[in-house]
């Protein structure tokens, strides 16, 4: 009799620039306990799960690394990915990026030329590759910028997003950041808390910051604080619900400040707290800018 097969159970496809660190997610992901399959054609993906399904559970969770090494094959990506998406409910695309002078900096220091750079520079192969890349990243599940991280943090990033979530259906990142730092470029969702006082102004509150009490006593006791949550987190329920019935496993909602110090980590914090009551959805809280002054 033939063999019976199962479903091959989690499925992510790691994709994005070169040079942005999927090397060092593949490895992180191993060691997590995925099966990681390296440069692999497009074409060859619908084999390789229907093989993980002959494996009865054995392979549970594979991650698979396809990028433009696979040269022209590497074209009928979005064609074989949205035919995946219509025949399995676990698949999904994590993309790394990273700005161009970040990735033409670790070219250059590691002194190899880019995949498709040809005859002219580094940026020229960066270039062509962003817009061969351009619908891949428009549908992704999960886009991670790496231009701020190093090979560790890259990697601790990947723990924090890809580690066991138990019954969890979403994960949602409530990431502060300060706006003089720049916007968050993974984020999905931002609000922008400059609304209220700044502690900052404040001497005695100056040295402290959202992670203390007395800040945030001073910011949640400031005219529309409270308001601004309870408000914020009803209207997150409909996209929560909306992701989860969409697949998405994940997202970042970012909230910001000045300098991402005082009432931008309150509000995470506190919006955090609400949103960790909702079924199916697990929350993490990050705080970028958070000791950077």
């Amino acid at each position: 009799m033939p063999e019976e097969q199962q479903d091959a159970g989690e499925v992510l496809i790691v994709t994005g620039m070169s040079g942005a660190g999927r090397s060092t997610a593949a490895d992180a992901l191993e060691d997590l306990g995925w099966y990681v399959v390296d440069n692999l054609p497009p074409q060859m993906l619908k084999p390789l799960l229907d093989l993980s399904g002959l494996a009865g559970g054995a392979l549970p969770r594979v991650a698979v690394v396809v990028d433009v090494r696979g040269r022209d094959l590497f074209r009928e990506l979005p064609e074989v990915t949205r035919a995946l998406r219509e025949a399995r409910q676990h698949l999904r695309v994590l993309f790394l990026d990273a700005s161009d002078d970040v990735l033409v900096r670790r070219f250059e220091s590691v002194r190899r030329p880019h995949p498709l750079q040809g005859d002219g520079t580094i940026l020229d192969g960066i270039r062509r590759e962003r817009d061969a890349l351009a619908r891949v990243r428009e549908s992704a599940d999960l886009i991670v910028d790496t231009s701020n991280y190093n090979i560790h943090q890259l990697a601790t990033q990947i723990v924090d997003l890809f580690a066991q979530e138990g019954e969890a259906k979403h994960t949602v990142t409530i990431q502060s950041f300060g706006f003089k730092y720049g916007l968050p470029p993974d984020a999905d969702l931002v609000a922008d808390m400059r609304f209220l006082p700044n502690p900052f102004w404040d001497e005695s509150l100056r040295p402290y910051t959202g992670e203390d009490d007395a800040v945030r006593e001073y910011v949640l006791g400031q005219e529309g604080a409270t308001e601004f949550i309870d408000a914020y987190t009803t209207a997150l329920l409909p996209v929560l619900e909306g992701y989860q019935r969409e697949n998405k496993r994940h997202s970042v909602v970012a909230i910001g400040c000045t300098g991402g110090k005082h009432r931008s980590v309150v509000m995470a914090n506190e919006l955090a707290a609400r949103l960790g009551q909702v079924p199916g959805v697990a929350v993490r809280v990050k705080h970028r800018d958070l000791g950077r002054e």
